[in-house]
């Protein structure tokens, strides 16, 4: 990840180069891209699940433009980011590729991305159509330089018949924290003979798991260039996950680190598993008998809160084919390119009146479930302007507080002192 401020000034000294090169090939800005343009796209991703809808999108783009070939790489998401600050230092970033909320600042500070704000003055995308927040969160100076594409929420799925094995009854639409522990505590306890554990989250970072529940306490991840984690809250939604690792409600961090709670999920050794959008084309092809699955939305304590974030693919500023790009990006900011991403469940499409599909991917499941989060609850992911450095003193810090290794009180002072020295450098 692009985590220090050595990567962030090789990447600045990127942009000097780009300033004499960013010109590139293919036609002017001023120029109309002719359907029989030639040109060959590299294009970067890490979710081999939504594979087959960026391969229905070339399709139907080839239908316009049938000359303009689109070459894919899929770069996993623990490999993504390293893999692309190599190439932004060695002046060879894809034409286009996969962005996030947690880096756009950082890139496009640097000069690194085309901004796209002459394909949305001409008309060709419309920034109504798309949640604000996610519109925001791809401005960076005023300059657009992202779509969104699509948007996560979390929410919780349940292996119905691990339930009644317990018996254990569902969750509710109104569940708190001590009905969601209770539960997992008792299908533990019931089924530890067979290895199955109640619940259980990722805890690579806090997308879909202490992030929700420290803003479910009542606190905040950052704002305003503050950070939230010396507050008797965030105290609270991280001491949740301990607790639940404690007591055996859910497997250990190493156990965790061993085999993905969404794997344990589809081989049936765990109950439930708060995951995000993203695991659906996932969990329908892997699980064998979708009837015995539903979905939750998260349990609440001081107030109802999911993380949303969504992704959107960007330009390359050094890419030699930028109008070609962009003509791509056209079509992925299309109504129909979003109907697409639903239809095959990849993805929860940003477009406005297109999460209905989405719903109807599964309908056994209460896919409802998180386009209500993101219309009544959800909080934009925490971001700055150079995210990365403080995620790292998350991965450093965290575990020892959710191992029990240390007070969580302890751990959360110690995090907030080192991210408020680095968010205070940003400035």
């Amino acid at each position: 990840m692009i985590g220090t401020k050595k990567s962030l000034s090789i990447i600045a000294a990127c942009s000097l180069l780009l300033a004499g090169c960013s010109g590139g090939g293919g036609p002017s800005d001023s120029e109309p891209l002719s359907k029989d343009t030639e040109a060959t796209l590299s294009f970067t991703y890490w979710n081999e699940n939504q594979s087959p809808a960026i391969n229905a999108h070339i399709a139907e783009f080839n239908k316009e433009y049938p000359n303009i070939k689109i070459e894919t790489t899929i770069t996993p998401f623990t490999q993504y980011w390293t893999k692309l600050r190599t190439q932004a230092e060695g002046n060879n970033l894809p034409d286009l590729f996969w962005m996030n909320g947690p880096n756009i600042e950082l890139y496009a500070s640097n000069d690194q991305l085309e901004p796209l704000d002459d394909i949305i003055e001409a008309g060709d995308v419309d920034l109504n159509n798309y949640p604000q927040a996610l519109v925001d969160l791809y401005t960076v100076d005023d300059k657009h330089y992202g779509i969104p594409k699509d948007y996560d929420t979390i929410a919780i799925f349940y292996n119905k018949d691990l339930f009644d094995k317990a018996g254990v009854e569902y969750p509710t639409d109104d569940w708190t924290w001590d009905e969601f522990h209770e539960k997992a505590l008792a299908i533990s306890e019931a089924l530890k003979d067979e290895g199955i554990y109640g619940a259980a989250a990722a805890f690579g970072n806090g997308h879909g798991s202490w992030y929700n529940t420290v803003l479910q306490a009542g606190g905040f991840i950052i704002e305003d260039g503050k950070t939230g984690y010396d507050s008797p809250e965030a105290v609270e939604g991280i001491q949740f996950w301990a607790d639940l690792i404690a007591d055996g409600s859910s497997p250990s961090l190493e156990q965790i680190a061993d085999t993905a709670p969404n794997v344990m999920f589809e081989n049936g050794k765990v109950a439930m598993t708060w995951q995000g959008t993203w695991i659906v084309t996932e969990f329908a092809e892997k699980i064998p008998d979708l009837e015995s699955v539903d979905i939750a939305p998260l349990p609440v304590n001081k107030r109802p809160a999911s993380v949303i974030h969504g992704l959107a693919t960007v330009v390359s500023a050094n890419s030699p084919n930028k109008e070609a790009a962009k003509a791509f990006i056209k079509y992925l900011s299309s109504k129909e390119a979003h109907l697409t991403e639903a239809e095959l469940g990849t993805a929860n499409p940003a477009f406005t009146g297109t999460q209905k599909a989405f719903e109807d991917f599964q309908p056994q499941w209460n896919m409802k479930a998180f386009s209500d989060a993101a219309a009544n609850y959800s909080y934009p992911y925490p971001v700055s302007k150079n995210t990365a450095v403080w995620n790292d003193f998350e991965s450093e810090l965290i575990p020892q507080a959710l191992s029990g290794a240390r007070p969580v009180a302890e751990v959360t002072k110690e995090l907030a002192q080192k991210m408020q020295a680095a968010l205070d450098e940003e400035e």
